[in-house]
This record gives C-alpha cells, sequence and structure tokens, in this order.
C-alpha cells in the first residue's frame, strides 16, 4: 500500500489542522497548461491533489467539472498522458500525494490490470472512482488495493448507518464525504451539518473524513475544516481557471496563477480553522 496519503494526513494531525484536497482536470485547458497548475499545487498550499480522469458523460459533475472534462478531451487528453503527468509531477515532488478521480469506463477500456500497474509506477496513491458502488468491488476496488494503491469511497448525507458498514468495508486512505445532495459545485455545504456528518461517520472509522462540493471561499473552507480532516475543493478552482480562457476555451497569462492564488487564500482559510476532528 503506497503510504502518502496515510503519512501526509498523520503530518497534518500532528500540526492539529486539516488538509486542503484540490482537484482539476488532466488536460484541461491543454496538457502543457495543466501540467504547470498541477505542479504549482503543493507550493500553493495544496495537501493532497485530486486529479481528474476526463470522461465524455461524467454524470456525477456539475456543469463547471464537465465543461473542463470536455476541453481536456478536444485537447487530446488521453489515459495514457493522465499517468504521463504524474509521472512528470513525480519526478519533482516525491511527497504529496495524487488521487485520480473519475468513472469506471476510461479504466476499464484501458484494461484494469494495465491500468493499476502503470498508475503505481507512474506514482498515483490512490482511486476516486465514483460511478462503482461496493456490490461490485471485485471489478475495480479490490484489485486497486491488491496492487497496492488506496481506493477511496464516497458517503453522502443519505448514507445512514445501515450503509456506512458496506461503504467502508474496503475504502483506505481517507473518506470522501460528500456534504450536499446532487452534483457536484451546485450549493453551499452548511458546516454545522457537515461536523455533524463526521462524527457520524467517525463512529465507524478511524480513517480520515475529506469534505468537498459546494466549497468555493476562504470562510467556508475554515468553516468545514474546523469539523472534518480535510476540505476539497475542485469547481471554484476549474471556474478560476475557466475565467482566464479566451473564446476559444485557450489558457491565458494568468490561467496558472488564477488557480494557484484561490489554492493560496483557501489554505489561508483551511490553516485558520481550529481544528477539532484530529
Amino acid at each position: 500500500m503506497t503510504i502518502r496519503i496515510d503519512r501526509r494526513f498523520a503530518e497534518l494531525a500532528g500540526e492539529g489542522r486539516a488538509a486542503l484536497v484540490t482537484f482539476t482536470m488532466a488536460g484541461d485547458p491543454d496538457p502543457k497548461t495543466a501540467l504547470a497548475i498541477l505542479k504549482a499545487l503543493p507550493k500553493s498550499g495544496a495537501d493532497v491533489i485530486e486529479l481528474g480522469m476526463p470522461f465524455t458523460d461524467p454524470m456525477a459533475d456539475g456543469p463547471a467539472i464537465q465543461a473542463s472534462s470536455q476541453r481536456a478531451l478536444k485537447a487530446g487528453q488521453t489515459m495514457k498522458k493522465t499517468l504521463a503527468m504524474v509521472r512528470a509531477f513525480r519526478a519533482e515532488n516525491d511527497a504529496t500525494p495524487i488521487v485520480l478521480m473519475g468513472y469506471y469506463n476510461p479504466i476499464y477500456v484501458y484494461g484494469v490490470d494495465k491500468f493499476l500497474a502503470d498508475a503505481k509506477s507512474a506514482g498515483v496513491d490512490g482511486l476516486i472512482v465514483v460511478d462503482l458502488p461496493p456490490e461490485e468491488d471485485e471489478e475495480l476496488c479490490l484489485p486497486t488495493l491488491k496492487a497496492g494503491l488506496n481506493f477511496i469511497r464516497l458517503a453522502t448525507p443519505t448514507t445512514d448507518d445501515k450503509r456506512l458498514p458496506a461503504v467502508l468495508a474496503n475504502t483506505s486512505g481517507f473518506v470522501y464525504y460528500v456534504s450536499i445532495t446532487g452534483i457536484t459545485g451546485t450549493a453551499a455545504p452548511d458546516a454545522a451539518r457537515v461536523t455533524d456528518a463526521v462524527a457520524r461517520i467517525k463512529r465507524h472509522t478511524n480513517l480520515p473524513v475529506a469534505v468537498g462540493f459546494g466549497v468555493k471561499t476562504a470562510e467556508q473552507a475554515r468553516g468545514i475544516a474546523q469539523g472534518a480532516d480535510a476540505v476539497v475543493v475542485g469547481s471554484a478552482l476549474i471556474d478560476a481557471l475557466k475565467s482566464t480562457l479566451d473564446a476559444n476555451g485557450k489558457a491565458g497569462a494568468s490561467s496558472v496563477s488564477a488557480v494557484t492564488g484561490l489554492v493560496a487564500s483557501l489554505s489561508a482559510g483551511v490553516r485558520a480553522a481550529r481544528h477539532s476532528a484530529a
């Protein structure tokens, strides 16, 4: 099992603070800009990185992430190129955990065993695959664990105490709590409700709990960080990038800094929280 995720959360628990987990899409808006953003994230304050695997039908995602997926595919992003991005990042940074996030279809097409071997050798630490329920663990989850990678599962407000043990059974690394019902980036989470939900999940597991979907500002990040082990931000970073693109969706001079500037602000919010969940 890769230990970057466990090590990072242990370090942050020692510091008494939550992690900032950032999501960007591999290849958006083009491979070169996406790699520049990826490489700049840790210096800007990202503690854990989620990298999206572009897919034609990202059903759990809102308009921002759907559009980023389309831009990446249009720019020629492939699974091979996504793994090459991780490899290029690892040449300069061996400490920051990278989790690939997306859907099962591109992995299935690539070939599960080949994908897991290539992902491991590229320096990937874990997977979040949003469209595979626990009932289908044999498809990907168990092979992932066997290959020495973390398999991170989503829990939602509708995941009740009866369902939670199944969700957590083969989960490792951390649990991703989806703080709102619905698609990504469309509503803001309620910090008090999130704290209660995290406490409930922690009655079932010792894993860190990361909270995402809907966090856009440093203030929201600070509120969530008080009751969770990590705050995940995705759509807001995608929106910051999109605001710098020209009419043809091409990157501009401020594309990288628009993302890293927001990451720095969110990181300051997370670090300002009085962390009580450690």
